[in-house]
């Protein structure tokens, strides 16, 4: 168990698409639509270990095919998601604009498009199962269930940093940071489209 929570904390700072757009999101539109798009991707999540919970290990994202089409999917998404933080982001607090179903939705989406994270849930997450350990479903809630807290945690202090950064920065030095992030968002677009991905 500690070395899967530490293995799981070093993916969840690696640098990917769900924690850059969240600080995209954050550094642009404060902390309170962060945090809603924090809640979506973790919503995606546990559709993900729903997915891996009931034993729905042979589905369409088993074959090539079907990943290239979701990565190619997810990094159009990427970039629209990079351009829409960027225009309509204005470095406002979380308390300076009130509570939007949109981030919500756009976080839930982006990790239902997310290749990786249904790779981890549909291929990686078995691996880590031992039948002597215990029942299988606990397992895979206990092992799921970490992760998921454990990107909770990394993904909200992204979203504080990066609005706290904002916020503190003149407003030339916060445009600088939300271009940089929005080009960050760009390369992790590009990148899920030109590196493969193997189905388990």
């Amino acid at each position: 168990m500690p070395a899967f929570a530490l293995a799981m904390i070093l993916v969840e700072l690696t640098p990917g698409p769900n924690l850059t757009y969240l600080a995209l999101l954050g550094a642009s539109n404060g902390r309170r639509a962060g945090l809603l798009a924090v809640a979506g991707i973790t919503v995606g999540l546990l559709f993900w270990l729903f997915v891996a919970l009931f034993g729905l290990t042979r589905t369409p994202l088993h074959s090539p095919e079907a990943l290239d089409v979701l990565r190619w999917v997810s990094a159009a998404y990427l970039l629209w998601l990079a351009w829409e933080a960027l225009r309509s982001g204005s470095g406002a607090t979380a308390d300076e604009k009130p509570a939007r179903a949109g981030p919500f939705v756009r976080g839930l989406a982006a990790n239902m498009l997310n290749p990786k994270a249904a790779i981890f849930y549909l291929a990686l997450l078995p691996g880590f199962i031992e039948p002597e350990a215990g029942p299988l479903v606990t397992q895979i809630l206990v092992l799921g269930g970490l992760h998921i807290a454990i990107s909770i945690v990394i993904h909200s202090a992204a979203v504080f940093g990066a609005a706290g950064a904002a916020s503190s920065l003149p407003p030339r030095w916060a445009y600088g940071l939300r271009v940089f992030l929005a080009i960050s968002l760009v390369a992790a677009a590009f990148l899920m489209v030109v590196i493969p991905l193997a189905p388990g």
